[in-house]
């Protein structure tokens, strides 16, 4: 069997909670279960879920945490389905047959560990739809290519390559990212998630690119690709906040580059 266990944290946040709950509910085939792990100083989100009727895949876990990186691996710890998938709050599924197509596809495909597919979110103001296979010699990269909320992972690798780093504020899937090199991999190219740039990856987005490359170097060593790449990505986030660098991407999306 292939139970798919989805796991959502969140701190202080109830309306990201409930938008992302409503997109798991929506659903054509639920999940096993639906772990939220709730981090959060205020007693909103535990409220609402105790008070509000939930489906009963629904679980949740209302206690602080050490951070982004501790909240991954409890929920983590707490799935007992064979598949795991990581849904931010805020983040939503992308259509309704996210979960049936994913379950499928590893009924399917035995031996596959992990896959990823595509993602929506903003650049230039727009919305675009971005993803690829994953390449381990395109990590100097970052998370250019593959997205964390489009991935899903059988729990048993990470008993292999480990569970995510506490060592890491903003870049800890990357980090896990340089770790499943050699796990069995599949690309399906379908939109899976809609992303909510309202997280910390989006709003601290020149210090992740610094967590990139430390986390890079940590594995690989210096790399002058790497460096010439986020001097690439770097001009680019301050670019695109001109108009005339929203010009330019709008251009770019006319003619279907928006992915490169």
């Amino acid at each position: 069997m292939n139970r798919i266990s989805v796991i959502t944290i969140c701190f202080n946040n109830l309306a990201d909670v409930q938008r992302t709950c409503a997109s798991v509910d929506s659903q054509l085939q639920h999940p096993d279960e639906h772990w939220i792990i709730n981090g959060s100083t205020t007693t909103d989100i535990d409220q609402w879920l105790r008070e509000t009727p939930q489906p009963a895949y629904r679980k949740w876990i209302s206690e602080r945490d050490n951070g982004i990186a501790d909240a991954f691996t409890k929920g983590i710890h707490q799935a007992e389905g064979e598949i795991t998938h990581l849904l931010n709050s805020g983040d939503t599924y992308a259509s309704n047959d996210v979960l049936s197509t994913v379950a499928a596809f590893f009924q399917a495909n035995p031996t596959i560990q992990w896959i990823s597919g595509n993602i929506q979110l903003m650049r230039g103001g727009v919305p675009v739809v971005v993803g690829k296979p994953y390449d381990p010699s395109k990590l100097y990269r970052g998370m250019r290519s593959v997205s964390h909320p489009t991935c899903f992972v059988k729990k048993a690798v990470y008993g292999r390559i480990g569970y995510f780093s506490s060592q890491w504020k903003i870049a800890m899937d990357y980090d896990l990212l340089c770790r499943l090199t050699r796990e069995p991999y599949a690309y399906i190219p379908k939109t899976i998630a809609v992303f909510d740039d309202t997280g910390i990856s989006s709003t601290s987005y020149l210090r992740s690119l610094q967590e990139t490359k430390a986390v890079y170097e940590s594995y690989f060593g210096p790399s002058i690709k790497m460096t010439i790449w986020q001097w690439r990505l770097k001009l680019l986030h301050y670019v695109l906040q001109t108009p005339l660098g929203k010009w330019l991407f709008g251009l770019k999306r006319k003619m279907g580059l928006e992915n490169w």
